[in-house]
């Protein structure tokens, strides 16, 4: 019989469950459910979720399951009581109303600090600050609080039964070091005690053997990976590459051997990867939406809005969009808004509207790219990956926007594959190599309105923002 792996992707969108050949990553199965949107939730939703995707996909009918891996959406704070009960909703990664907290933190020790100390500055992502929310405003709760555990923690425990968790993930809550590991002191500050943690484990090893409930037996289940760390364990990242993902949410991240980083301007978050190394990355709140809501506002589908980002002008007219509609993370602008400028009767059409959405997006994570380079490894080459990456205007403007070759890569769960090459490095001692599929290949086509968008957008930000 087939041996296959079970890899699990909880986002902030949906659950999905991939089923995989053991030996060479092909896909046979998968199911995926939805969660609701948000940014906040009770935890037992994604519970619900997970075992209705896994009925879905069945993966006992694919084969012998000799491992199960499970990865998840950074940050998010999950504040159980003594009977493992939440005390109030799951506050997500994207929730911004810990963001006071937050910059209360980098004024008491200073932005330095806390990129030494924990690898990142504080923003309203990062579980602490949400910890410093709940003792504020939600004291009662605060009180009752046991334990703390983050979105892929808590579905670990879905899984075996057992807390645990791995760097990748611990090193996104701002209590936690990459190296050294956590930070009680941090949390003795800000949260008033230390409350229970999970356990962190090490990347190849098992937190503990699968539920005899799921129905195939008693498999072991992986540490688990915040979500781009297990994207890039599933694109098997090499050096010189940096991964540009478009979904929801963009990141740009790379993942290195070494030191991990510390960024003091708090632009680049100094993660832990997958596989014993670092990830260092950047996150920006608003991507896809944007075109996505631009194309709302038109009153088209996505494919004709990608044919009108294309007939646009290369420089939408003089159109110039700062795509900040739910704040923004990086820059850190929490309480942010967009702004649209370079209006005239001659700019204001419905193709160069789609494009300026277009360079708006692409352009705030070429900016997240330079940062990534200062200071981590020039990036030689970036791979496009995330519902995003479909576009096709958006796909023509990534080469010269970011200065790079790009490899589009086929369409593909990434981080419920990286999450499944996990449970077979955990099952068998051996990670293995699952073939990447490139899509397409482009080069920067060597025309100047690359540069001129790249100059335009830097200083109608620095002008409306400040940053």
């Amino acid at each position: 019989m087939k041996r296959v792996v079970v890899g699990i992707d909880s986002s902030t969108q949906s659950c999905k469950v991939l089923v995989l050949d053991a030996a060479t990553g092909g896909e046979l199965r998968s199911a995926k459910v939805a969660h609701p949107d948000g940014t906040s939730i009770d935890p037992r939703i994604w519970a619900d979720a997970l075992h209705q995707a896994w009925r879905q996909a069945d993966p006992g009918s694919a084969g012998t399951v000799i491992g199960v891996g499970l990865a998840a959406q950074q940050h998010g704070m999950v504040a159980l009581d003594a009977d493992n009960q939440p005390v109030f909703d799951a506050l997500l990664w994207n929730d911004t109303r810990s963001a006071r907290q937050a910059a209360a933190m980098v004024e008491d020790h200073g932005a330095a600090f806390w990129a030494s100390e924990v690898g990142a500055v504080p923003v309203a992502s990062f579980t602490l600050t949400k910890l410093a929310w709940l003792a504020r405003h939600e004291p009662d709760a605060a009180a009752r609080v046991h334990r703390v555990v983050l979105p892929h923690d808590y579905l670990n425990h879905v899984l075996t039964g057992r807390w645990f968790t791995d760097r990748s993930d611990a090193s996104g809550t701002a209590y936690y070091h990459p190296e050294t590991g956590y930070r009680e002191a941090l949390l003795h500050e800000y949260f008033g005690r230390v409350p229970e943690l999970p356990e962190v484990i090490a990347p190849d090893t098992s937190g503990g053997a699968l539920l005899a409930s799921f129905g195939v037996g008693e498999p072991p289940v992986s540490a688990g990976a915040g979500d781009n760390a297990a994207a890039a364990l599933g694109l098997g990242m090499e050096a010189g590459e940096i991964a540009v993902s478009i979904g929801t949410s963009g990141t740009v991240f790379a993942s290195v051997p070494g030191r991990p980083t510390a960024d003091p301007t708090g632009a680049v978050a100094g993660f832990a990867d997958a596989t014993g190394g670092y990830l260092p990355l950047l996150a920006v709140i608003n991507s896809a939406r944007v075109m996505a809501t631009t194309a709302e506002l038109l009153g088209v589908e996505l494919a004709e809005f990608d044919r009108l980002a294309s007939a646009g002008d290369p420089l939408a007219g003089g159109l110039n969009l700062m795509p900040y509609f739910d704040g923004e993370r990086t820059p850190n602008l929490p309480d942010a808004t967009g702004s649209l400028t370079g209006l005239s009767r001659a700019s204001l059409t419905r193709e160069n509207l789609a494009r300026a959405s277009v360079l708006s997006v692409m352009n705030s994570l070429a900016d997240a790219a330079q940062a990534l380079s200062e200071v981590s490894i020039p990036a030689q080459r970036a791979l496009l990956i995330g519902g995003g990456a479909r576009s096709k205007s958006l796909r023509a403007v990534a080469p010269d926007l970011l200065g790079l070759e790009v490899d589009v890569l086929e369409a593909g769960e990434y981080v419920a594959l990286g999450a499944a090459r996990q449970a077979a490095w955990a099952a068998t001692g051996t990670l293995p190599a699952f073939e990447r599929r490139v899509g397409t290949r482009l080069s920067p086509s060597g025309e100047t309105w690359g540069a001129q968008s790249r100059s335009l957008y830097a200083a109608e930000r620095t002008r409306l923002y400040g940053v």
